[in-house]
Parts: structure tokens; sequence; C-alpha cells
């Protein structure tokens, strides 16, 4: 079985909820990537020291966020990410990404569109719109990637 070089914890709109099993997940991981909606800097001070942290400013992430960026793009393992809280925002924004994350809808969402991957996690705080409580990992190994869905 080959070694997995990087393996990266999708989690949104925790709405100031991390729940225990979402932190057990997260502690097994390199890579932490929130897209919005913490709602407070309490929940990013619980996983700041886990790994590295990529995050993204939220509707409701108030003042405390102001210096969060509202798109961010980055690199793990040779994958390039770009990531903003709502959909919408990544207008324009996708060229050179392999894997384009958001938030916002508390649904899960997964599609692949040529060689491009739009990932939402879904909530892994609170439940809306009748949805359920999950989250994404995704392994990296020599620049291949797997992702999973995880259902809390």
């Amino acid at each position: 079985m080959c070694e997995i070089l990087k393996k990266i914890g999708i989690i949104s709109d925790t709405h100031n909820l991390l729940r225990p099993e979402v932190l057990e997940i997260l502690k097994s991981c390199d890579c932490i990537v929130h897209a919005g909606d913490v709602t407070k800097e309490s929940v990013l001070d619980q996983i700041r020291f886990l790994g590295n942290l990529y995050v993204v400013r939220g509707n409701n992430d108030g003042d405390w966020a102001k210096n969060i960026a509202g798109v961010l793009k980055f690199e793990i393992d040779g994958i390039h990410f770009v990531m903003a809280h709502e959909r919408r925002h990544l207008i324009n924004q996708t060229e050179g990404a392999d894997v384009v994350i958001f938030g916002h809808t508390h649904k899960y969402f997964q599609e692949q569109v040529e060689k491009m991957l739009w990932l939402n996690p879904g909530s892994c705080g609170y439940p809306r719109f009748g949805g359920a409580v999950t989250m994404a990992v995704i392994e990296i190994d020599h620049g291949t990637y797997h992702v999973r869905k995880i259902d809390l």
C-alpha cells in the first residue's frame, strides 16, 4: 500500500461549533482548509496548531475576520487550489486551479468539470436546509488526489 504524502481536512460553515468528531479527523491531517463562516476566531484557535491552515472569510464572519481573504489561492504538493466562501465569488478566479473549494450552502457538492474538481464540503457545524453534517478529506500522493466525503 502506498503511503499518503498529504492528508487535507476540508471543512466549512462551522458557525462556532467545532464538533469533537471533526476535531479528531482534523488531528490526523497535515493541512486544514476552512471555506468560511467560522463565526468566531476561537474555532480557528482550536485547529491552528494541527497543521497548515488555509481559511477564507465567510458572510457571517465579523470584524475579527476583516484581514482574512475572501478568495484564496494556494498549492499543496503540486495541486493548485482556489477557495471562496460563496461560489459566486469564484467567477474569473479559477484559472490554473485543480481544485475549487467553496461553502455557504451547507450541502455537500462534488463535481469534476474537465480537469477541475468543484468541491463544497457541506457544513460540519449546524445543518441547514435539511442537509446532513459533512466534511471532506483529500489525500494527495505523488501529484494525484482522492476525495473522501465524510458523513458525521
